[in-house]
């Protein structure tokens, strides 16, 4: 595994697939200030399991910030040279968009404007949705969508994309 690059980073895998394991190793590897941006919501008992178990593997040489919708207010307000800023992550992000009813497209837009201005380097890590069935379900079919788009988006100007499945990276672009 080598450094993080500058520029944003995109890691993308199914559930459970080691994509944020995978992420964080990349952010402690760089050697900068690491800091988490969070953007779960902790619904019932078991997502606030998940939370304090990614908190506490995490240790305290992270910053954790806990972001369920302003992810550019929050990412622009801890921006520095000397900063890594993972992102965990923008699948939770989208789902907190569109419960809140917000303009996603909007969203969208404003984070893939701010990520090239950023002087911090900037981990984001999402699940792939997009590779199994079609749900049937219309909500389900348009988180889908939106996260397929969303994941383009940043692709396209993400300076490395990987894939990770079974806990290995396949580094897609950069």
């Amino acid at each position: 595994m080598s450094a993080l690059s500058s520029g944003a980073t995109l890691v993308l895998g199914g559930a459970r697939s080691g994509k944020s394991r995978f992420a964080e190793k990349l952010v402690t590897d760089c050697g900068l200030e690491r800091h988490y941006v969070a953007t779960g919501r902790a619904w019932d008992d078991e997502m606030r399991d998940r939370i304090e178990k990614h908190r506490s593997d995490r240790g305290a040489l992270w910053t954790t910030h806990e972001v369920p919708l302003d992810l550019v207010g929050q990412l622009s307000s801890i921006d520095r040279e000397d900063r890594a800023i993972l992102v965990d992550c923008l699948t939770l992000w989208v789902t907190n968009l569109m419960i809140e009813e917000r303009d996603i497209p909007a969203e969208f837009i404003a984070l893939v404007n701010y990520l090239p201005q950023a002087k911090a380097r900037i981990m984001l890590v999402s699940n792939e949705v997009g590779l199994g069935i079609v749900s049937e379900n219309r909500m389900a079919r348009d988180f889908r969508d939106h996260a397929g788009r969303l994941h383009q988006m940043i692709a396209a100007i993400a300076a490395d994309v990987y894939f990770v499945a079974a806990g290995l990276p396949l580094k897609m672009k950069g």
